[in-house]
C-alpha cells in the first residue's frame, strides 16, 4: 500500500483566529517547533476537494482490480449496503498486505472527505468513513477491519446521531461498545476517539440546516466532555479538535467549511496539523 503524500503544512498557512485556537488547544507551541521550518506550500482557498469517494493507500490500482470494485459501479451512486462491502473488500486488501504503520479512521463523510493528499504522510491511511454513518451503523461494522493490524485507530461519529434526533445516553453507549470492541479486537493498537467538530449555527447553508441548528453547539462540548471521560476510563486516547475550528462565538469558523457542517480543505489542513503533532508524539 502506498503513503498519503501530502504537501508541506508551514504555520504562514493557518489563519491568525487559528492561531489562537491552537493555543488555547495546546498546540501552537509545538506547531511551530515541528512545522515553522518547512517550506511553504499553501493550498489556494477556492481548491477543489476530492472526487466523490478519495481512494483509500489500500485501494492501489492493482489491489481494486484483485476486488473487482468495477462491479459496484459509480461511488457517488452506491447504497448503505454497497459502502460497507466496498470497505470491507478495502480492509481486506489492507489485512492482506500488512503495513507496521496503518491508520484507520473510523466515521462519516466529515472522515470520508479528507483528502488523500492531505493525511499525514506518518502512515498509511485506510479511509472508514461512510456519508450519513450513525454510531449505532459504526457498531454494527466495526468488525470490518478485524483482521488488520493498525498502528492506529481514530474515531469520529456523532454529528449525524444528534441529526436523526438519537439521546445523548445511546450516542455515548454506542461509543463504549465500540471503544470495548475495538480493545477486544485490538489489544496493541492506539485507538482514539476525536471530538465531534461543532457546526456554524446561523451561517450555516447545508440542506438540513434545519435539522442541525436544534443541536446547539453547547450540546456538543458537553457531548465532547463526556467522549473525553469514556477515553479515560477506557484507557484510550482522547484527541480533542473542537477549539481548532471554532471562531470567537464558538460555532465552526466559516473559512474551513463548505456549508455549515462539513470541512473544506483549509478545514482539512488544520485537522491535518493537528494529527500530525499527535502522530509525532506518538512516534
Amino acid at each position: 500500500m502506498a503513503r498519503a503524500e501530502s504537501p508541506i503544512l508551514s504555520w504562514r498557512s493557518l489563519p491568525r483566529w487559528a492561531w489562537w485556537s491552537l493555543a488555547g488547544n495546546g498546540v501552537l507551541g509545538l506547531l511551530l517547533l515541528h512545522l515553522g521550518w518547512q517550506q511553504y506550500h499553501r493550498m489556494p482557498p477556492t481548491a477543489a476537494l476530492a472526487p466523490p469517494r478519495p481512494a483509500t493507500a489500500a485501494t492501489t490500482a492493482a489491489a481494486l482490480e484483485a476486488a473487482s470494485l468495477e462491479a459496484l459501479g459509480p461511488r457517488q451512486q452506491l447504497t448503505y449496503e454497497q459502502w460497507v462491502d466496498l470497505l470491507r473488500q478495502e480492509a481486506r486488501v489492507a489485512a492482506e498486505h500488512p503495513t507496521d504503520r496503518l491508520a484507520v479512521l473510523l466515521g462519516d463523510s466529515i472522515s470520508l472527505w479528507f483528502p488523500q493528499d492531505l493525511l499525514p504522510t506518518e502512515r498509511t491511511w485506510l479511509n472508514q468513513g461512510i456519508s450519513g454513518e450513525t454510531s449505532d451503523g459504526l457498531r454494527q461494522r466495526i468488525g470490518l477491519i478485524d483482521q488488520t493490524r493498525p498502528q492506529t485507530i481514530l474515531v469520529m461519529i456523532g454529528i449525524n446521531d444528534l441529526i436523526r434526533g438519537v439521546d445523548d445516553s445511546v450516542l455515548l453507549d454506542n461509543y463504549r461498545a465500540i471503544v470495548s470492541q475495538l480493545r477486544r479486537s485490538h489489544p496493541d493498537t492506539q485507538i482514539v476517539i476525536q471530538s465531534i467538530l461543532p457546526h456554524a449555527g446561523t451561517d450555516t447553508t447545508w440542506e438540513g440546516r434545519d435539522r442541525l441548528l436544534t443541536v446547539p453547539n453547547s450540546r456538543i462540548r458537553h457531548l465532547n466532555d463526556e467522549l473525553k471521560a469514556i477515553a479515560t476510563e477506557q484507557g484510550i486516547y482522547y484527541l480533542d479538535l473542537y477549539m481548532a475550528f471554532t471562531d470567537a462565538q464558538g460555532n465552526l469558523h466559516p473559512s474551513l467549511s463548505t456549508d455549515g457542517l462539513h470541512l473544506n480543505p483549509q478545514g482539512y489542513l488544520v485537522w491535518r496539523t493537528v494529527l500530525q503533532l499527535y502522530l509525532r508524539g506518538q512516534g
